[in-house]
């Protein structure tokens, strides 16, 4: 196949795999109600682990060691910190589920993010098949439990479960967007710099906005299971890094 077929088809199965979240829609909602918090600790820990494990090295790799790198990704948390402070994005300590702006927030992020991986995985096509292969399979490994997570965050946000998992697979589609743009722009623009810019709102989403609600009011099995949950996500981001 031609390196335009393999990057849209690379492209249709990072989509196909938002749909993992459909699992959760067999489950009573008792028992969808016990997993919401771990699947948001799971996916505190996988933005962390993203941003930290491969994002910024990537971007090193990329444009070397260099202050405007980290300029970038301060802008990347800047950026949604305006967001909350300025368009009343925040959920201010009352619970998430009332809030369904935290869901949009995280769509935006997850888009802008799969946009990102898709140019870089439609580079990598450009460059070799090979590389563009082993390049979709460190991306679907990270994106598999991030999508877990992302899609637990919408339901604890207040969205409904289908209307959550047709908005987690339209983000999941500028994956494809972002392959066609590297396809197009190829050996004529450099978006390095965004890929720190990402990991900014990443950290910004984890820190910032999950991990209190995980610390917040719960007895100590929860703080266990939801401090295992973000151990696991920055263990399984880091397992992929490791091994690529």
């Amino acid at each position: 196949m031609s390196a335009l077929a393999w990057i849209v088809l690379s492209g249709i199965l990072m989509s196909v795999l938002a749909l993992v979240g459909s699992i959760t829609l067999v489950l009573s909602e008792r028992a969808f109600a016990r997993l919401v918090l771990p699947m948001v600790s799971l996916a505190a820990g996988s933005l962390v682990g993203g941003a930290l494990f491969h994002m910024l090295p990537e971007s090193v790799d990329a444009v070397g060691n260099r202050l405007a790198l980290y300029i970038w990704l301060a802008g990347g948390i800047l950026s949604f910190f305006v967001l909350e402070q300025y368009l009343h994005w925040h959920h201010c300590h009352q619970p998430v589920s009332q809030h369904r702006r935290l869901g949009l927030m995280i769509l935006l992020a997850d888009g802008g993010h799969n946009l990102i991986g898709g140019v870089a995985v439609g580079s990598a096509f450009v460059v070799d098949i090979r590389l563009g292969v082993v390049t979709w399979l460190v991306a679907a490994a990270h994106e598999i439990p991030q999508e877990l997570g992302d899609f637990g965050i919408l339901v604890h946000s207040g969205w409904d479960r289908r209307r959550a998992l047709t908005f987690n697979v339209l983000s999941a589609s500028t994956f494809l967007f972002g392959g066609l743009l590297a396809y197009g722009l190829a050996g004529r623009v450099k978006v390095e710099f965004l890929v720190p810019f990402a990991a900014g709102n990443f950290i910004y989403i984890a820190l910032a906005d999950l991990v209190p609600e995980l610390t917040s009011g719960r007895t100590l099995p929860d703080k266990l299971v939801h401090t295992g949950g973000l151990v696991l996500g920055l263990t399984l981001l880091l397992a992929v890094a490791a091994v690529t």
